[in-house]
């Protein structure tokens, strides 16, 4: 804060930044603590023959958000993985990326860095099946790729280190960036995955679909059961409540600093107008006694006698107000005649 009591630049930002932090967390922690909420409260279904059934007495035939775990199973065709053998899924992701290292002038430090350069994710039309083989009745999956879990088994990995060569190497320090490999991976949610699924369950010309909900609701497709899934999303609304509580906290902590600061700055104005206008009065005082006009008054005049020349600059408050007699006739401990700070040392003043 500065002389005048406004705050300085640097608490500007610091209130600003941690203000836009706090509603930012704060508004993701109110999505995901609403998300979890409403998968505690989905309704459980088990995939059995009666699930038709009841779907078709249910208002709708519809259940808005249901979690269903089962199996998967293909509906047509498969997807065979292109690096291991009898292989089969229905999702597989293809990925590529670029590992390099990157030369930070700030720290003077190579840095790891990568950066995905291609990927392709191929799916077909699967269904989750009960865990009983001799029950048919299954639930058709749709639009998996929207899932905000989909969580797929690595099933190939693999690293092809870039090539080197006397004249690359110098290129890359010269540049500040050196090419480590691609990381090349193969990921699959593979037939006969267990699989817990959350979404709306619909009951569509007699097929039983589960698909992404309305209302805002998320959509879940992962390999762990629920309440793996329910522990991570609780345990995610946990670090966003906490990330929220410390900025806010030093919003709070900054803003009151700033207040406090702004107080003591105005009850330190108002004294020193007190004092100078107790000064002002004193002095005032002295020239009746001494039967003086204010016009004759030389406004170079010590302020105490009133009729030496003043000479000596008080430190540290900085006041030129005295002559050296009436200094050192000032009791002890010396203070300032006008704003009453303590008299650390005394500077000569020369006037030519």
């Amino acid at each position: 804060m500065d002389s005048s009591g406004k705050p300085s630049t640097a608490q500007i930002v610091v209130l600003a930044t941690s203000s836009a932090l706090t509603a930012i967390f704060y508004s993701i922690y109110r999505n995901r603590a609403k998300a979890v909420a409403s998968l505690q409260e989905a309704k459980k279904v088990s995939i059995d023959q009666d699930l038709k059934n009841i779907l078709s007495e249910t208002p709708g035939r519809c259940v808005p958000y249901a979690v269903i775990e089962g199996v998967v199973r293909s509906v047509k065709d498969t997807l065979s993985s292109q690096f291991v053998e009898n292989c089969k899924g229905v999702v597989e992701r293809l990925t590529l990326k670029e590992e390099k290292m990157v030369w930070n002038r700030t720290t003077h430090l190579w840095n790891s860095t990568e950066k995905v350069i291609h990927q392709r994710t191929n799916t077909v039309p699967f269904a989750l099946g009960s865990h009983d083989e001799d029950i048919s009745t299954t639930v058709r999956v749709i639009r998996p790729l929207d899932a905000a879990e989909l969580d797929l088994e690595t099933t190939y990995e693999n690293f092809h280190p870039s090539a080197q060569s006397l004249s690359t190497v110098i290129g890359h320090f010269i540049s500040g960036e050196r090419p480590k490999g691609i990381h090349e991976t193969e990921e699959m949610l593979r037939v006969g995955d267990s699989v817990t699924a959350v979404g709306e369950l619909v009951l569509d010309n007699n097929l039983i679909k589960l698909q992404p909900p309305k209302a805002g609701l998320c959509y879940f497709l992962t390999r762990t059961d629920f309440e793996s899934l329910l522990r991570k999303q609780v345990n995610g609304v946990r670090l966003w409540r906490i990330l929220t509580v410390v900025f806010g906290l030093a919003a709070c902590s900054t803003l009151l600093f700033v207040l406090w600061r702004r107080y003591v700055h105005s009850r330190q104005s108002r004294k020193e107008r007190s004092m100078l206008e107790e000064f002002k009065e004193q002095q005032r005082r002295r020239m009746r006694e001494l039967n003086l006009e204010e016009s004759s008054v030389s406004p170079s005049s010590c302020t105490v006698c009133l009729s030496r020349q003043r000479s000596c600059v008080f430190l540290e408050c900085g006041h030129v107000c005295a002559c050296a007699e009436c200094y050192e006739s000032l009791t002890e401990p010396k203070k300032c005649p006008i704003c009453r700070a303590p008299i650390e040392r005394v500077v000569p003043l020369y006037t030519s």
